[in-house]
C-alpha cells in the first residue's frame, strides 16, 4: 500500500497492440479532483506508463482509455495511507512522552493511539474537570499539561496491557438469522464495546489527575470521578 508522498509509475499492458494503439490516463483523487498525467508508450503500443504522485490519503481511481488496436477501458482503485506518524487531531502527549512513560520504545502507531486516548479522556474525563486553558483549549499551566499528558500515556499503556484499543472485544452482535441459518450473538449485551476493558478509564489516569501537585490547579468533576 503506498503512502502519501509516494511517486509511482502507473503501468498498463495492452494486447493485442500495434502502431495504431494509443492510451490515456485519467486519475481521480479522493477529493474528486482530476489529473491527466503524461503517458508514454513503448513496445509498439503494448506498454504504457505514467508518473503519479499520491498527494493525499484515500482511495484513488486510475482510469486508462485505450483506442486503436486493443481498445478498452481499464480502472484501478488504489488505497493510499496517510504519512506514518503524522497527527491529525489534538493530542495531549507526544510519542516521546509515551516512550518516557513506558520506559520502552513506543509502538509504531503511537501517534494514532495518543490521539485516540486524548479524544477518549476529553469526552469522558476532561470535560468534567476545571482548569485554566489557552485560546486553543489546551492546559495553560505546565503542571496540569504534564499531568494530563501522563494520563493520556497511562490510557495507551492500559490498552497495551489489555490488547485492545477500540473496544472490539466487548462488542456483541446479538442473534442474526439469514434464511434458514441462525447465528447466536456473543454473551455481551453491549453493541458499542462498552463492556470491553479497552473502554474503561485506566486506573493510572486517576492517579495522575489526583496528584497533590495539582491541588487548586485541576478540579475533577463529580461525573468524571464516578466513571
Amino acid at each position: 500500500m503506498p503512502d502519501v508522498g509516494d511517486l509511482v509509475t502507473a503501468r498498463l499492458t495492452v494486447s493485442p497492440a500495434d502502431a495504431t494503439t494509443q492510451a490515456a490516463l485519467v486519475v481521480t483523487l479522493p477529493d474528486g479532483s482530476i489529473l491527466t498525467p503524461v503517458v508514454t508508450g513503448t513496445d509498439n503500443g503494448a506498454v504504457w506508463t505514467a508518473p503519479v504522485v499520491y498527494t493525499m490519503a484515500g482511495v484513488w481511481r486510475l482510469s486508462w482509455t485505450v483506442t486503436g488496436t486493443g481498445a478498452s477501458v481499464e480502472h484501478e482503485l488504489v488505497s493510499v495511507a496517510p504519512t506514518p506518524g503524522v497527527t491529525t487531531t489534538r493530542s495531549y502527549a507526544t510519542t516521546t512522552d509515551l516512550a518516557n512513560y513506558l520506559r520502552a520504545a513506543p509502538p509504531v502507531d503511537a501517534a494514532h493511539l495518543l490521539e485516540g486516548a486524548s479524544r477518549m479522556l476529553d469526552a469522558r474525563v476532561l470535560q468534567y474537570c476545571r482548569y485554566d486553558v489557552t485560546t486553543d483549549g489546551l492546559p495553560s499551566d505546565a503542571a496540569v499539561a504534564a499531568a494530563i499528558g501522563r494520563a493520556v500515556c497511562a490510557q495507551v499503556a492500559w490498552w497495551g496491557e489489555v490488547g485492545d484499543s477500540v473496544g472490539a472485544a466487548g462488542a456483541g452482535y446479538g442473534s442474526v438469522s439469514i434464511g434458514s441459518v441462525s447465528l447466536g450473538g456473543s454473551t455481551s449485551t453491549s453493541t458499542d464495546g462498552a463492556g470491553s476493558a479497552a473502554r474503561q478509564i485506566a486506573p493510572q489516569v486517576w492517579d495522575e489527575l489526583r496528584s497533590p501537585a495539582l491541588h487548586g490547579l485541576l478540579v475533577l468533576g463529580a461525573v468524571a470521578v464516578s466513571w
